[in-house]
């Protein structure tokens, strides 16, 4: 089995004839925007519209291949100068079509009688949603050519800041056990069965901090100021507000969410508690021991191992599913190990002209990393339903991004703590609780800490002292007494990429927010059975061309009703009261 991902099925290489063709048709479809708004304004609104969204199909086509294929190689190689200047040189071409966007979304929202025009054309129903948000925002507007200009500043301003980041994160030494390692390949050592390990990197990975703190400082503070200006000279009340209205959600939705989440916060600190005193702490959770596994579930999985794991634990809720799972695996979808250069963590990127995805992955061989891999596959799988619309219709909100990740995780552990017992059964409840009070916890820290941060940075330009003492402070409130006040985390700012992009504010509620719905539609799915998977497959394929309430309205999920996310919360609470059975009788 290969261990890294094959990008054949976008080129061979930068050196393939494609590669140079892919650019110079997308400069020419660049070109081409202008002249189909200059044609639509001489035909019907009918037909203008049509015209316009048929050129817009062209460059995204093009747009979208070139993009992914740059952002696959960057993640596994920061350090490579050739993607760098190609990205940059895409990011231009890109950059130079703001203002005739600018001035196509403005020709969509002065159409007099848009619905008119949706209802007589297929090809505007289909776009129905976009075209109606796109009348929406224009509202947001700026002028043509300042929408232009800011795009093109962006390069060498919140995207650069972005970029900086993810080279300084992939590339500094960190020095452990007398030898230097990678950010990742440390952080990966935070569920090292070994507590003298754990606590040895936890510390290793702090001290590697200060040695690029000011720079990921600055980057921070100018993506933050960025986004904060722009929201408010658009003439949004604030980041956050201009976040939900971009995302399709209601305020109403989040205050729903966060409130129950904040009720429940006790239940997942006599959680931590429990697992501390089962470790021997008196003063709550260490943080270097948050992730420490309990039981006996020291089991090491290979990749084959992997595989079939997943393709068996997937067969019997969808064997579409575990098809797909399969091709990933024998198609070389996924790139599976860490390497100096290659960033940290885990994604899943849709290869949008191909049907296919493309997975980033630090595996280990834990249960962790397995479910992770399930999380990404659930990405995967939510793009096997996105990919029968047509090109603009295929992005949904990072709201309901998370929910087929965070279903795989809660489907493929749930399998496994049934069929458990004792110290394994202890293990992986442990593994689920940990997880999901990362989902709840950190996420709740995570989202208090950057709203503090774009409320701070309209007056003061934040030192890294700041930054980690405005950190300290969101894990207090978020952890309470869960957690060991003298070994926190203040760097939590500088590993968390969520943060440092200018195009998505408030990346961190989602997880919360998938992780509660996908256990409202997985407590569904026990209860339905087979029945249950085609509103499932419904519900994932209206994410991009509903809003988030009407998604969930698919699945009969009311979203601003706090009691639907208490009943998400009450089953994670039920689990938690399992494990401390468990936990009080070793």
């Amino acid at each position: 089995m290969n261990t890294e991902w094959s990008l054949d099925v976008y080129y061979k290489g930068y050196d393939d004839p494609a590669f140079a063709a892919d650019f110079e048709l997308l400069k020419k479809y660049a070109g081409e925007l202008e002249t189909a708004l200059e044609t639509a304004r001489k035909q019907t609104d009918e037909q203008g519209l049509v015209t316009i969204i048929e050129a817009k199909e062209a460059y995204a086509n093009v747009l979208f291949k070139l993009a992914e294929y740059l952002e696959l190689r960057g993640s596994v190689d920061t350090t490579d100068g050739k993607t760098m200047d190609y990205r940059g040189k895409l990011r231009k071409i890109d950059a130079s079509t703001a203002k005739i966007q600018s001035a196509i979304d403005k020709y969509i929202a002065g159409v007099k009688d848009l619905e008119a025009c949706i209802a007589a054309q297929p090809l505007l129903t289909e776009y129905a949603f976009l075209l109606r948000n796109t009348k929406e925002n224009a509202k947001h507007l700026f002028s043509d050519e300042m929408e232009a200009m800011i795009s093109k500043m962006n390069l060498s301003g919140g995207k650069a800041w972005s970029s900086l980041f993810d080279y300084l994160t992939s590339t500094v030494k960190v020095d452990y056990d007398g030898k230097q390692i990678t950010l990742p390949a440390v952080r990966n050592l935070a569920n090292d069965p070994d507590g003298a390990v754990r606590k040895r990197a936890y510390e290793a990975e702090l001290a590697s901090y200060a040695k690029i703190e000011g720079p990921i400082a600055y980057a921070l503070n100018n993506i933050k100021s960025q986004v904060r200006m722009l929201a408010q000279e658009r003439g949004y009340e604030s980041a956050l507000a201009m976040t939900l209205d971009q995302s399709h959600m209601k305020k109403e939705t989040l205050d729903a969410m966060m409130g129950a989440m904040q009720e429940y916060l006790p239940v997942f600190h006599k959680y931590m508690r429990a697992k501390a005193q089962y470790l021997g702490y008196h003063n709550g959770l260490p943080w270097f021991e948050m992730l420490a596994p309990l039981g006996k579930s020291e089991k090491k999985y290979t990749l084959e191992e992997t595989k079939q794991c997943l393709i068996d634990s997937f067969s019997v809720f969808s064997k579409d599913m575990a098809d797909m799972m399969e091709r990933a695996f024998d198609e070389e979808w996924i790139d599976f190990y860490p390497h100096e250069g290659k960033v940290g963590g885990a994604y899943c990127l849709e290869v949008s002209h191909a049907g296919q995805s493309r997975i980033l992955t630090n595996f280990n061989g834990s249960f962790d990393a397995v479910d992770t891999l399930a999380h990404e596959l659930g990405h995967a799988y939510h793009g096997t339903q996105t990919c029968t619309h047509r090109i603009l219709n295929r992005e949904y909100p990072m709201q309901v991004a998370e929910t087929a990740s965070t279903f795989n995780e809660t489907h493929i552990t749930c399998l496994a703590i049934a069929k458990a017992t004792g110290e394994e059964k202890l293990a992986l409840l442990d593994s689920f609780l940990m997880n999901t009070t990362q989902t709840i916890c950190d996420i709740y820290s995570r989202f208090l800490f950057e709203d503090s941060v774009f409320n701070a940075c309209e007056d003061r330009f934040l030192m890294p002292e700041d930054l980690k003492a405005i950190m300290l402070d969101a894990q207090k409130q978020a952890y309470g007494d869960g957690l060991d006040g003298n070994y926190m985390h203040p760097y939590m700012w500088a590993c968390k990429g969520h943060y440092y992009s200018e195009q998505l504010s408030y990346y961190n509620f989602p997880y919360a927010f998938g992780a509660m719905l996908s256990m409202g539609l997985y407590s569904q799915y026990l209860k339905e059975g087979e029945a249950f998977l085609p509103k499932y497959n419904k519900f994932l394929h209206a994410t991009s061309v509903m809003s988030v309430e009407d998604t969930a309205a698919v699945a009969g999920i009311d979203l601003t009703n706090r009691d639907f996310w208490r009943e998400s919360l009450k089953s994670f609470a039920d689990m938690i009261d399992e494990f401390i059975t468990l936990q009080q009788n070793k």
